[in-house]
């Protein structure tokens, strides 16, 4: 599954930042902590923006080619924002069999973007994903934290509109 690079624009923080340099001046001595510093700058970003990316490696003395194929090549990093309530979808095989399509598709028109998107508030973010391990309870919704199994399109908005309002 290829990752959706954010094109929102970078919105850090002044505090933000500190807390990434103090991250990574504790830690550029060595340079195989470069993944837990990224682990640590998503934490503190909630993702890996171009400028988070570029502030780890010049802050650390590595390429931008190996802070961005890391970021990459793990499923942990995300290179575009989430909203505040992440919807992903399974489209693994036995939640695809059983009508995740269409509950994507649903989600799609009720939060008015497409997958790999997020709303102007940036309340939601839509994602797909592949199996979250809940095959019995297949097709999933997970919304933050909180799955849905056995999922029909009729239920979408009823359960999307929970969260439109928190």
């Amino acid at each position: 599954m290829k990752k959706k690079i954010s094109t929102l624009p970078f919105r850090g923080t002044p505090e933000q930042e500190a807390e990434l340099k103090a991250v990574i001046d504790a830690n550029k001595q060595d340079k195989s902590s470069l993944m837990a510093v990224m682990q640590q700058a998503q934490d503190i970003y909630g993702y890996l923006p171009f400028e988070v990316q570029n502030m780890i490696a010049e802050g650390m003395d590595v390429p931008l080619e190996k802070v961005f194929g890391v970021a990459t090549f793990y499923s942990q990093f995300a290179l575009s924002q989430k909203g505040k309530h992440h919807v992903s979808v399974c489209l693994g095989t036995a939640c695809y069999v059983k009508g995740s399509g269409k509950i994507m598709e649903k989600l799609e028109e009720v939060i008015g973007i497409e997958q790999g998107g997020i709303t102007n508030d940036l309340r939601f973010s839509l994602d797909a994903t592949r199996c979250v391990g809940a095959c019995g309870l297949a097709p999933v919704m997970i919304v933050g934290e909180d799955v849905y199994g056995r999922m029909e399109p009729s239920m979408v908005e009823s359960i999307i509109a929970k969260y439109r309002n928190d």
